[in-house]
Formats: structure tokens, C-alpha cells, sequence
């Protein structure tokens, strides 16, 4: 059974290759806003001064530098239509049929296209990293690395699972725009993409921190910037690891729930 799903992934990089110029174009355009972003916070530096909400300007530029790193490591890019498709187009149909699971099969299309992108994103967002390279700082120490990769692959499931879970709403809608953007905007907002959530409010930021939505983003740039320590550190991944499995569970039982109602007609 892992050799089939190797096999998947193999053929899902293979696959997804063809969309490498696609995924490269993207990057470019996503780095506009980042550009944006940094000459921003370098102008309210120059007219403050100092920090804000405890962050100096080499972190705040950093942290913008990390968001985009951990975002081409981990983002959802068109999965959630994929999966949705597949669901309207009767395409699932196959794999109730054979010994082949759907959901690790769309996992392994979700990694195969992280693979690529990755490889195509290599080159603009290192150029852009390194050309921002004196605003760059390093993690405080080797430990600091290994949480926060661990944190990265949380985030990659996460991210996925909450992507497949509002996929799965294809069961009983025609359309599921309006549900994608909406996770989108929330994952923008409360997941810390535009801005550090320590900018907002210390009663919001906690409220926060209760849901799934920082853990996709803030949370392992926060790791990486030394920003959460010890019991901080301890309790955000525990939470991390846990709205990762609630988010993968929730998504297992829509499904199952979904397969009842799904109904093939035709040939």
C-alpha cells in the first residue's frame, strides 16, 4: 500500500511539473504585496523608531521574509477546486471501487504540488531573501530548527485538512467559491499573513490563539523568530497537533457523511 502511494506521488510530481511556469509566475506576483509590506514597515520604522509591539525592524522584516517561506512550503494552492471537481464530476466514483484511499490519494497530490512549487519558487524567493539578507535573522539555535520544521509539517497537514474539509461541502452545494474565500480571508487575517497578531490587541491575539488559524502561519514564524519559548512553545504545538488531528477528523466524518448522499448516474 505505501508503494502505490509513492507511486502517487511520483506521478503527481510528474504531473504537476507542467504547471511550473504557472507556479512560477505566481510567486513573482505574490512577492509584490511582501515588497510592499517591507518598504511600509521600513517607513514607520524611520519615523518611530525604536520597536513595536516588540518587534525591531530586522524582525518585522524577517517575519515577512519567513511568511513567504513557510507559505511556499506549505499553502494550498488549487486543491480544494480539484477535490471539488472530482466530487461534481462523479471522478470519486473510481477510488469507492478500488483499494486506493481518497484522502491520502489527495494528500499525496497535495505534496507532490508542494514539491514542484518549491522548486519553482526557489529561485525568486531566494533572490528576494538574499537581496533582504541584512534584515534576515537566524533562528536563535539548532532546537529552534528542529520545532520549527515540526511545526511546518502541522502547518502543511493543516492547512490541506482545512482546505479538504470545506472541498467536501461539493457534497451538497454547486458551488463552493464562496466557502474558499471566506477560508482564505480568515486564514489571511487570523492566520497572521499580513501581519504579526501580536500588533493586535493582547485579549484578541489569546482568543486567537484558540483556533486553528494562527497555528497555519504565525505560529511557526513565531517559533522561528525565538518569539514563543518553554510552556508557550510546549502548549502551542500541543494545540497545533491537536486542531490538526480535530481538522482531519472533522474531515473524515464529512466525508463519510457526503458518500451517503452521493449518488453516479449515467456511465
Amino acid at each position: 500500500m505505501i508503494r502505490t502511494y509513492w507511486l502517487i506521488l511520483n506521478l503527481g510530481i510528474q504531473n504537476t511539473l507542467c504547471y511550473r511556469v504557472n507556479f512560477l509566475v505566481r510567486t513573482v506576483f505574490n512577492l509584490v504585496p511582501l515588497l510592499a509590506f517591507i518598504i511600509m514597515w521600513r517607513a514607520i520604522y524611520a519615523g518611530k523608531g525604536g520597536e513595536v509591539s516588540g518587534y525591531s525592524l530586522a524582525e518585522m522584516i524577517s517575519y515577512y521574509l519567513i511568511v513567504t517561506v513557510v507559505e511556499t512550503i506549505t499553502a494550498v494552492t488549487e486543491d480544494d477546486w480539484q477535490i471539488a471537481a472530482d466530487i461534481k464530476d462523479g471522478l470519486i466514483s473510481q477510488f469507492l471501487t478500488r483499494p486506493i484511499n481518497y484522502p491520502c490519494y489527495r494528500l499525496c497530490l497535495f505534496f507532490a504540488g508542494r514539491v514542484v512549487y518549491v522548486l519553482a519558487a526557489f529561485i525568486p524567493v531566494g533572490l528576494f531573501v538574499f537581496c533582504n539578507r541584512h534584515y534576515l535573522l537566524a533562528p536563535p539555535d539548532a532546537l529552534t530548527c528542529c520545532w520549527f520544521a515540526a511545526s511546518l509539517l502541522c502547518s502543511a497537514l493543516l492547512q490541506f485538512y482545512l482546505s479538504y474539509l470545506v472541498a467536501m461541502l461539493a457534497f451538497w452545494v454547486l458551488e463552493i467559491s464562496t466557502f474558499v474565500f471566506t477560508l482564505l480571508a480568515l486564514q489571511r487575517l487570523a492566520g497572521g499573513e499580513l501581519f504579526p497578531l501580536d500588533l493586535l490587541p493582547h485579549w484578541l491575539t489569546q482568543a486567537l490563539m484558540w483556533t486553528p488559524f494562527p497555528y497555519a502561519v504565525f505560529f511557526p514564524v513565531s517559533i522561528y523568530l525565538g518569539k514563543v519559548t518553554g510552556p508557550d512553545l510546549a502548549q502551542g504545538m500541543l494545540l497545533q497537533v491537536l486542531w490538526t488531528a480535530a481538522v482531519y477528523g472533522a474531515a473524515r466524518w464529512v466525508w463519510g457523511r457526503g458518500l451517503r448522499t452521493y449518488t453516479v448516474v449515467g456511465g
